[in-house]
């Protein structure tokens, strides 16, 4: 009962302005200047400034390039795979700018992809394909076939 009645008058006496609070604060904010707070002159708090703000659109610049570069590569296994288009992965692409390739390591891989595929689609790609397969077993699978065939033909065929 006590702790509802005293907790009724605070807030009324805050309401008032009589808390004495304000008093308090006034007395250790002494000057309302960041700079003073801060424990630096007027100078270097604003030089200061101008550094956190340069670091910040820094980190927002390679924050955009990062994520361009992440949408071109998107953008790339789209037409790679012949995927429906994302605008999002556009428009990210033309906020950072036209510049955006893919990563270097990226690019790599992709080369090297690229490469294999154009080998498996030759000629000779397919003839190291049939140089990789094992003769005996395709013989054997050729005989088998062609002995199911003989044996249905016979039980169809009269004349055989």
């Amino acid at each position: 009962m006590a702790f509802l009645l005293k907790t009724m008058i605070s807030s009324q006496v805050k309401n008032l302005g009589l808390g004495g609070r304000s008093e308090e604060k006034k007395e250790e904010g002494g000057t309302s200047d960041p700079a003073a707070a801060q424990g630096m002159t007027r100078e270097e708090y604003e030089e200061y400034q101008k550094q956190v703000i340069e670091e910040k659109m820094e980190r927002d610049a390679a924050f955009t390039q990062k994520k361009a570069e992440r949408a071109c590569l998107r953008v790339h296994l789209r037409e790679k795979y012949r995927l429906p288009k994302s605008e999002t992965d556009e428009n990210q692409i033309q906020i950072a700018g036209d510049e955006v390739d893919l990563p270097e390591d990226l690019r790599k891989m992709v080369d090297e992809d690229q490469e294999e595929e154009e080998d498996k689609d030759s000629i000779l790609g397919q003839l190291q394909n049939l140089q990789n397969m094992d003769l005996d077993t395709i013989k054997e699978k050729a005989q088998a076939t062609f002995t199911e065939i003989k044996q249905t033909a016979e039980q169809k065929c009269s004349v055989m």
